[in-house]
């Protein structure tokens, strides 16, 4: 028969926590299970307006970055869930089953309905977050949907009070021994609850029941023009910032580590090294003031008593501040870790911006500049700032704590540890849920921060029209409108800032009132020396600081999770246009070109080229005439490989384009666009863009032939004159004859023309021309021209309507068809007539 004896019976007792080299049994499993019952009721708690929000969730509130339940891992959560629940109870029946009738201690019974009870709480959270899920799928709305907060912090307390166990490993009392049957089946018992507790800990890090985030940037389907698709901000409310932690942990270690520089790899080592020492620091300082305290209550020789205070003030020196913040170590480390995070910050801002370069001209067309660089400078910022704040402050912190309370525990009193230990969970769990509530606010800011930033560099890089349409006026109250709206989400995220910090203050002053007065008590009952009042104020408020600021670290790394989102969206954007596997160099001959049944549409559904089909010989000239929009532009930026084609196949010297790589291709094309953005540079560097090794003659010589050497000589500056932004302190004319220039530099195999002359007068057309002809003769060109009188001499010219070729041949033949080509000379022939100038239509190819 088995008899329920005192509550600690030969285990304890319950206070001194710490006895025969660990904690006592009845210490821990009196301590353990019911903080997991108190969290489990705060999951509860919290799960009441959790359930409220998201049942608000629907119609133009869904958010498209949902969740949706995934059948097989959620299975395995519920199946360890349940495991969980039932352990207490195998464990009780095992003490039951060993007993041989010694009496049962009652913290082990009590123990048993504690830990059963707080595993079924979190088996219903678990149950109830799956019901809500499905509910919301089978209505069709895509939610935002995680774990309960208080769910995954009662699974990460339960974990770690199976490690902190280990602490206890050489302990006569507890099961490691296994020296009867009793330990040797609690040991087992033991191994399954930890796997089942570090099972549902890493489970419910990865939500498996929740559907992957999409981080890719969707384009605007119901965009009018094609080619101007606006990409949507992805800074908005979403998954919790925590999903995917692994894989943005992964990609961050590896800018920490330093591949290829030994030199910073040992740094890091170093840093890591300062980082321990810091952490023994923090424990040696307050016992040193202790003994200072003790040795002068005590009246101690001169020598002991200068010999530790010595000591106490070079460990002083070393760890400076309470939270080692300005001490030599810190400062050591701090200078050291300069170049690793420069190391960084380089790393990733190279990376992001070759990516952007890499990406498809379709994407760049639908770009807002001033968001892009706002998350390219925010993306790099969050990503040494998560390095700094993960690595230096909040592993640390975490130690500090764990070492405080194992240190009181010991040395101290078990109710010290337990004080430190409560405090601790109560704060951090105000700061995760708090924190969590507010993320919105700050997503909304950063979202409405992007809009101001972009309304404001896209009205100043229209900085013509808006003088041309007097519409200052307008543009400012646009931007007074945002900036309203973002001080206003400023304001929101600040106030809940400021709540937080009250909340945490209230924390800390309780727990910091509670075990000064446990500890004033101890030393008037002459259990603690007043040394130890000193040490335990000293430590703990050097424990507290950190503790403090670790409410600020949390946040930190929280925003800086939400602003690398835009950042991974912008690298995980995918290159449109890609060279294939083993894909080699052009091998370029004579510079034959050949289209071949070519199909290609900017978005489904509406085809912009149609089987376009022809063949330019080498050193000849094609001409691409037609109507505005009919596809003219479009089939240089193929030949070019901007784009895809859907079907068909485009050659040059009879190697496919796409089977060869794309800078070779390019690096034998030159092309002339109608429309030249040119680098805030200098007009000498702007010409040398077309080969970068060029000396001053050779772009002298292009600027001449492109004629415009003598307009350069009488700027002041000459060819050191700045262009200004996109070139606009040139005219149009200048500009284009810059392109020409550039183009003549690079001294190309095949040169394209889009409407090179469109932006000339009659007397500057003309000159072009001939140089022009100068530069293409015995060179393949294809030329887009609005105005046919500039390709009468075109070797082949292709007149498209609606991206089909409708007639082909040569000027002569195609006036004597009469058909469209006829039509498009006779009307322009007639404008000439009608007016003293060569009449300037230009238009907008698409």
């Amino acid at each position: 028969m088995v008899t329920v004896g005192n509550y600690c019976e030969a285990e304890g007792p319950l206070a001194p926590a710490w006895a025969q080299g660990g904690l006592t049994p009845c210490f821990f499993f009196t301590l353990v299970p019911s903080a997991l019952l108190a969290l489990a009721a705060l999951a509860l708690v919290l799960a009441l307006p959790c359930k409220r929000g998201r049942e608000r969730l629907g119609g133009t509130d869904a958010l498209t970055w949902g969740a949706g339940p995934r059948f097989a891992p959620y299975v395995l959560q519920l199946l360890l869930a349940t495991l969980q629940t039932v352990l207490p109870l195998a464990i009780l029946a095992g003490r039951l089953g060993t007993a041989r009738g010694a009496p049962l201690p009652g913290y082990v019974l009590q123990a048993s309905v504690l830990e059963t009870l707080a595993s079924s709480c979190g088996l219903g959270l678990l149950v109830v977050d799956r019901r809500q899920a499905r509910q919301k799928l089978a209505m069709g709305v895509w939610i935002k949907f995680r774990h309960n907060p208080g769910l995954l912090l009662l699974w990460t307390v339960a974990f770690a009070a199976e490690n902190l166990a280990l602490v206890s490993w050489n302990s006569p009392q507890w099961w490691w021994a296994r020296r009867d049957l009793g330990q040797q089946v609690r040991f087992s018992l033991w191994v399954l609850r930890y796997v089942v507790s570090g099972g549902l800990f890493v489970l419910g890090l990865w939500a498996p029941g929740l559907r992957p985030q999409s981080y890719t940037l969707r384009v605007n389907e119901e965009d009018q023009d094609a080619e101007r698709i606006q990409v949507p901000s992805t800074d908005r409310a979403g998954p919790s910032t925590w999903r995917d932690l692994g894989k943005k942990l992964s990609l961050l270690s590896g800018y920490l580590w330093p591949r290829g520089s030994p030199a910073l790899q040992l740094v890091v080592v170093i840093c890591l090294g300062l980082m321990g020492l810091d952490r023994g620091l923090n424990v040696l300082v307050p016992i040193f003031y202790r003994d200072i305290v003790n040795q002068l209550t005590e009246k101690a020789p001169w020598h002991t008593l200068a010999w530790t205070v010595s000591t106490y003030v070079f460990l002083k020196f070393l760890q400076g501040g309470g939270t080692g913040s300005t001490g030599f170590v810190s400062n050591l480390r701090t200078f050291l870790w300069i170049r690793v995070q420069q190391y960084t910050s380089r790393r990733v801002e190279l990376r992001l911006f070759s990516h952007l370069h890499e990406l498809s001209l379709r994407w760049h067309l639908g770009r807002r500049t001033g968001e892009v660089l706002r998350i390219v400078d925010r993306g790099t910022s969050s990503v040494t700032g998560l390095l700094s704040y993960l690595v230096f402050n909040v592993l640390p912190t975490l130690a500090d704590i764990i070492i405080g309370i194992i240190y009181f525990s010991m040395f101290f009193n078990a109710w010290f540890g337990l004080i430190v230990f409560l405090c601790m969970s109560l704060y951090l769990v105000l700061t995760i849920v708090v924190t969590e509530w507010r993320t919105k606010f700050r997503r909304a800011m950063n979202t409405q921060e992007n809009v101001t930033r972009a309304r404001a560099v896209d009205s100043l890089l229209n900085f013509e029209t808006v003088k041309y349409y007097n519409a200052e006026g307008y543009e400012v109250d646009r931007y007074r409108e945002a900036i309203i709206k973002y001080q206003d989400l400023e304001w929101k995220s600040s106030a809940s800032l400021v709540l937080l910090n009250q909340t945490q203050n209230l924390v800390i002053g309780l727990g910091l009132l509670a075990g000064s007065l446990l500890c004033a008590y101890f030393v008037s009952e002459q259990k603690l020396q007043v040394g130890d009042f000193v040490l335990f104020g000293t430590y703990i408020i050097q424990l507290y600081m950190p503790l403090n600021w670790f409410g600020t670290y949390y946040r930190m790394i929280q925003t800086n999770f939400i602003d690398m989102e835009n950042m991974f969206d912008l690298l995980k954007e995918e290159t449109e246009v890609k060279d294939l596997p083993g894909a080699g160099p052009l091998h370029f001959q004579s510079g034959r070109i050949e289209f071949e049944n070519v199909h290609f549409s900017y978005k489904d559904g509406r085809e912009t080229l149609r089987d376009v089909s022809f063949t330019v010989m080498p050193g000849q000239t094609l001409a691409l005439v037609g109507p505005s929009g009919a596809g003219k532009s479009t089939v240089l930026r193929l030949l070019f490989r901007f784009y895809d084609i859907s079907a068909g196949c485009i050659r040059v010297d009879g190697q496919d384009i796409s089977q060869v790589t794309q800078m070779s291709l390019r690096s034998h094309i030159g092309v002339v666009p109608q429309d030249t953005v040119l680098f805030n540079d200098t007009i000498a560097d702007n010409i040398r863009y077309g080969r970068v090794s060029a000396g001053d003659a050779e772009v002298e010589a292009a600027a001449r032939a492109a004629g415009i050497h003598d307009a350069i000589l009488a700027f002041p500056d000459g060819y050191k004159t700045q262009v200004g932004e996109r070139g606009l302190k040139l005219s149009g004319g200048e500009k284009q004859r810059v392109a020409i220039a550039r183009t003549i530099l690079k001294a190309p195999d095949i040169i394209l023309l889009d409407e090179a002359t469109s932006a000339l007068d009659t007397s500057n057309e003309r000159a072009i021309q001939a140089s022009l002809a100068k530069v293409c003769a015995n060179r393949t060109t294809i030329v887009v021209a609005h105005r046919l009188s500039t390709v009468i001499h075109a070797d082949q010219i292709l007149v498209i309507r609606d991206g089909c070729i409708v007639e082909r041949g040569r000027h002569e033949a195609l006036l004597s068809q009469g058909g469209l080509y006829a039509e498009m000379w006779q009307l322009q022939q007639q404008g000439q007539e009608d007016t003293s100038e060569d009449p300037q239509t230009q238009t907008q190819e698409t």
